[in-house]
């Protein structure tokens, strides 16, 4: 499969092998989403949420289903301890995969009411888990169950895997969507993708600093995405940030400061990445009915 790029800054030459080119693995699927990688398995996990399944790949090219059914799962993270920590939809929680295969919920409510549909997640390094929670796995039975929000707004959270307390660190999102820490941990990026649903509504990724380990400042705009908006996202090991292009079909790459870099187009509405590979030199795109791959010339940054 050809690969196209556009360069709109020499750093963004340096990050690309031109002899590397995008590569579907896979196929078939209703939407992707969520890709994560598990080195110490040596395999690619993710969502495909309308077939409520998590999917897994090898790098044998083998392809089969890691779980099914799987609660609309969306965005996939792992914790300190190498466990999956996932976003469902159907359940409308934070869970995660024990070592014996049990799911345990982590967090489904706040002030008592039913959390909205929690979408990306990370993890810092002292364990806490951060994720949003826009409502799109509740507007329709397609990734999920059609139901009325609780909580009447959008969030997004902290949650302390310890005491189980759940604070919410940012309420001023239309829709927040992707998220993920730089390299330090000193700032959190959220996409906001009211876009989506409202003509105007925002189609940017803000960028807050992170205050003592546990509250953010106020959010600034850190890139607007156009074509299109930011779904999900995650950083290099030099803090460049490699988002979706949501409609714009491809993967953006911006700087720390929020230069724009350059694009890669993908043959489809592209979702999300993830960093992979025994080097983690490999980007992994999912985007719609499929996930593609390219090898690049940058690690992707891993608490792990």
């Amino acid at each position: 499969m050809g690969s196209t790029y556009h360069i709109y800054d020499p750093r963004m030459r340096q990050m690309l092998l031109m002899n590397a080119e995008i590569e579907r693995i896979a196929t078939g699927f209703r939407w992707a989403e969520g890709p994560v990688w598990f080195g110490d398995a040596n395999c690619l996990l993710w969502s495909d949420i309308p077939n409520d399944r998590i999917m897994r790949w090898w790098p044998s090219g083998e392809v089969d289903v890691y779980r099914s059914p799987a609660h609309y799962t969306n965005g996939h993270t792992r914790d300190r301890q190498g466990r999956l920590v996932s976003c469902e939809h159907g359940r409308r929680c934070i869970s995660r995969t024990e070592y014996d295969g049990g799911v345990s919920i982590l967090a489904d409510r706040f002030d008592g009411k039913r959390l909205n549909s929690p979408n990306d997640v990370v993890v810092k390094s002292d364990g806490s888990i951060w994720f949003t929670d826009p409502d799109y796995g509740i507007m329709s039975d397609y990734e999920g169950h059609r139901a009325e929000s609780e909580q009447g707004v959008c969030r997004v959270y902290r949650l302390d895997p310890a005491t189980g307390a759940l604070i919410a660190v940012a309420e001023d999102y239309e829709r927040p969507n992707g998220i993920a820490f730089s390299p330090d941990e000193k700032r959190l990026y959220i996409a906001d993708t009211g876009f989506t649903h409202r003509e105007g509504g925002p189609h940017h990724i803000l960028v807050h600093e992170v205050i003592d380990g546990v509250r953010l400042g106020s959010g600034r705009v850190f890139a607007v995405i156009e074509p299109g908006f930011a779904d999900g996202f995650r950083l290099d090991e030099h803090g460049n940030v490699w988002t979706s292009c949501g409609s714009g079909n491809g993967v953006a790459v911006f700087a720390p400061d929020g230069t724009p870099l350059g694009k890669i187009e993908i043959p489809e509405m592209v979702s999300n990445v993830a960093f992979g590979g025994p080097k983690r030199n490999r980007l992994f795109v999912t985007a719609t009915s499929s996930v593609y791959s390219l090898y690049l010339g940058v690690r992707g940054h891993s608490i792990l």
